[in-house]
């Protein structure tokens, strides 16, 4: 949900707290979007930061959840496999960790399902659209191809209001909020021919049969210029927009929540197709997570290809980041976990074999 009427600023980004400000103060239903740079992304940063690599999600049934977005999506599983050891133990930060992953490959990154045997009994909750968290990533399909219509098909809980994609502003872009069955929270994005053409969709991905990619990591927040400013320094990039949405009847019927209104925060990690977008909502309010989420609960965390993950570990050490340990070599990369500022799991990796078919510069079709 990114296009909006545009107020472009020049030089410097503008304050989050004056856009709300701004907002409120003018009539319901307002969407405003601050241009801050609009050709930043992840290739002017300085640092050896490549682009986001996988988006992980651990899931209690593996079995049920392979289905289900394999399923959908039709995505290679390039590797299911079990994996303990002391590596994982070092890695993870917990003692006998235990673990069964399937990968698979979208036409732009990878998504990872993860099972632990020490979540085996533990309760499932669902995530509400204003967080606190990465709240959901998204999937693009186009119209006349629709990944919304398969996603509904194969038992997805639409939350959108109607159980419909909503058409947001008439560019045609229509979209939807849904779960799966383990309360994880879904964005599906349908794009008309143009804006198809003309946004993240690569024509090479329908010649090898991927008819959906994935774009988002989502955080919601209850201090967005905090959280903001956290990725701007450690990414050592701007984002490139900033938006203000006051009541906007379709945002509100896309999240199913009257009244809607929130901030937002988007930072391109690479050309076109995978942003990190940040959210915080007003209304309902975003409440502040407190503590650090375990790097193995279930839900989503994401990572952060680097072309050298130790001196990206050091240099981001140096910034205040607190990792789970020093890089390990599991599977085809160098690997550690971390924490944002408002404990969301992240984590770095680098490939051990330049040339692997799933680092960044191979994977991105």
């Amino acid at each position: 949900m990114i296009d909006a009427p545009i107020i472009r600023v020049k030089n410097i980004r503008f304050s989050l707290a004056v856009a709300a400000g701004v907002a409120l103060a003018i009539q319901a239903g307002s969407v405003l979007a601050y241009e801050i740079d609009p050709n930043s992304t992840i290739a002017d940063s300085p640092t050896t930061l490549l682009g986001i690599n996988h988006i992980a999600l651990s899931v209690r049934d593996l079995d049920a959840a392979v289905a289900f977005y394999q399923g959908v999506t039709g995505y290679e599983i390039i590797r299911r496999e079990t994996v303990s050891g002391p590596e994982a133990d070092t890695l993870f930060g917990m003692p006998n960790i235990r673990y069964e992953t399937v990968v698979l490959e979208a036409p732009n990154m990878l998504f990872e399902l993860n099972a632990f045997s020490h979540n085996a009994d533990k309760p499932l909750t669902r995530m509400p659209a204003q967080g606190p968290g990465m709240t959901h990533t998204c999937f693009q399909s186009p119209s006349n191809d629709s990944a919304f219509d398969r996603f509904k098909a194969a038992g997805a809980d639409i939350l959108s209001t109607g159980g419909e994609p909503i058409d947001l502003g008439g560019y045609g872009v229509t979209y939807a909020y849904a779960y799966d069955a383990e309360g994880n929270m879904i964005e599906l994005e349908q794009l008309d021919p143009e804006p198809l053409q003309s946004g993240a969709y690569n024509e090479r991905w329908a010649e090898k049969g991927y008819n959906s990619w994935m774009t988002q990591v989502a955080l919601v927040t209850h201090d967005i210029v905090a959280l903001t400013d956290f990725y701007e320094k450690i990414l050592a990039f701007s984002p490139y927009r900033d938006g203000d949405y006051v009541n906007n009847v379709r945002m509100g019927e896309i999240t199913g929540i009257e009244n809607l209104s929130l901030l937002a925060s988007w930072f391109r990690m690479n050309e076109r197709s995978k942003t990190i977008e940040l959210w915080q909502y007003r209304n309902p309010v975003t409440e502040k997570y407190s503590g650090k989420r375990g790097v193995t609960d279930f839900g989503y965390s994401f990572s952060i290809e680097a072309g050298d993950i130790h001196a990206e570990v050091a240099r981001m050490t140096k910034l205040g980041v607190e990792f789970v340990s020093a890089p390990v070599k599991l599977g085809d990369f160098w690997q550690v976990y971390a924490h944002d500022i408002d404990g969301n799991v992240f984590s770095l990796r680098q490939a051990i074999d330049t040339d692997s078919p799933y680092s960044i510069p191979q994977l991105e079709l």
